[in-house]
């Protein structure tokens, strides 16, 4: 049996049945369980479950004190700030079991996700969207989109590299960090041009 291609810090507990691509680091006390899929290279942080229906994409980064319940979906370059919270079931109560009632939750690409946000289930959270520190979500977020608040509500756009973008003169802005260009077209931003960096 070949030897492993991830690291995992002596503390931390990887059931079998887990599956974990290459590149990635398990730092203390985390709990990844049986079934449960993360890709290559990311690093995850002290005190972090990955429960066995949650699916972790390559490139991820997470926090300290990140729980990643069943139904939760992370997809390439996402960042789970730390403390912060997903949840899978909309009406928890101790004495009654709702595991047939969890709902799914869809991180896209690249977003971002600040320290101690609560993420609501049943929602998808748009390509390269931030929700800041300290955020509540509680419905679906556009790519893009830059949400804060409790709830959280939309306050502009942000550039895939994580500067807001400036849509103040007309529905075109580009990035002064990278150079990437967008559009502003119903209500949604789209990249139309590539600057220099690309996740």
């Amino acid at each position: 049996m070949p030897d492993k291609t991830y690291y995992a810090h002596p503390t931390a507990v990887v059931d079998e049945g887990a599956q974990i691509g290459d590149g990635t680091k398990i730092w203390h006390f985390s709990h990844v369980m049986p079934g449960a899929l993360i890709g290559c290279n990311c690093n995850i942080g002290q005190n972090v479950v990955v429960s066995s229906k949650a699916k972790v994409g390559n490139y991820c980064k997470i926090q300290n004190n990140v729980s990643l319940y069943d139904l939760v979906e992370l997809e390439d370059y996402v960042f789970c700030g730390p403390s912060m919270v997903f949840t899978n079931v909309m009406n928890p109560r101790a004495h009654i079991v709702r595991k047939h009632e969890y709902k799914p939750t869809l991180v896209r690409k690249g977003a971002s996700i600040g320290a101690n946000s609560v993420i609501v289930c049943g929602h998808t959270l748009g390509r390269y969207a931030f929700v800041g520190s300290g955020s509540v979500v509680t419905r679906d977020v556009p790519d893009f989109g830059l949400v804060f608040g409790n709830p959280a509500r939309q306050h502009g756009w942000m550039c895939q590299c994580g500067i807001r973008l400036d849509f103040s003169r007309g529905n075109m802005a580009k990035c002064d960090a990278c150079g990437w260009t967008y559009v502003l077209e119903n209500g949604r931003v789209r990249e139309t041009a590539t600057g220099g960096t690309n996740a």
